[in-house]
């Protein structure tokens, strides 16, 4: 497939365009409408519902299996991630990091809001913490298996959301 312009998918970062690109999606404007939810709010976590309801609300007509097939090519693809959300027994999809070394961001602790569902790379964590998500995967590695990532989650309530509900 001869790559899209550049105009199709601005906005967009070079390294989202190359994971498109090496999965070979389609620029749709499904995806380029979905794309753009998650850029504008990168450390949001959207289910499957409410990235429907947020398209349909800027006039997107979308079908709901269209939409759950793309938000999981999107996520094999490394585009997003897929988070699961034990309260509402459902998936969320946010924004995978798109820094040049993605793999040591991934392996970075994550702290997700309950009340609100953002979440926050803890880019502070020790480099002990760090050592331990790449032990795991070296663990699996020499027993023959391949770790994608390794998730680390720490739930609670953000500091915006306990302000707002003083």
């Amino acid at each position: 497939m001869p790559p899209r312009s550049t105009a199709a998918l601005a906005g967009v970062p070079p390294a989202i365009q190359s994971r498109l690109e090496a999965a070979g999606l389609r620029r749709t404007l499904a995806t380029r409408a979905v794309l753009g939810l998650f850029l504008a709010q990168p450390s949001g976590g959207l289910t499957h519902a409410q990235a429907l309801g947020a398209l349909t609300a800027r006039g997107l007509d979308i079908n709901r299996v269209t939409l759950y097939r793309l938000l999981d090519r999107l996520a094999a693809c490394g585009v997003l991630q897929r988070h699961t959300d034990e309260q509402a027994r459902t998936w969320r999809f946010s924004l995978a990091p798109v820094e040049a070394d993605a793999a040591e961001e991934s392996a970075l602790p994550r702290f997700e809001c309950d009340a609100c569902h953002r979440q926050f790379r803890l880019t502070d964590a020790s480099a002990p913490t760090r050592a331990i998500a790449q032990d795991l995967l070296d663990t699996l590695a020499r027993l023959g298996h391949h770790g994608e990532r390794v998730d680390v989650s720490v739930h609670g309530t953000c500091a915006g959301c306990v302000e707002s509900a003083a």
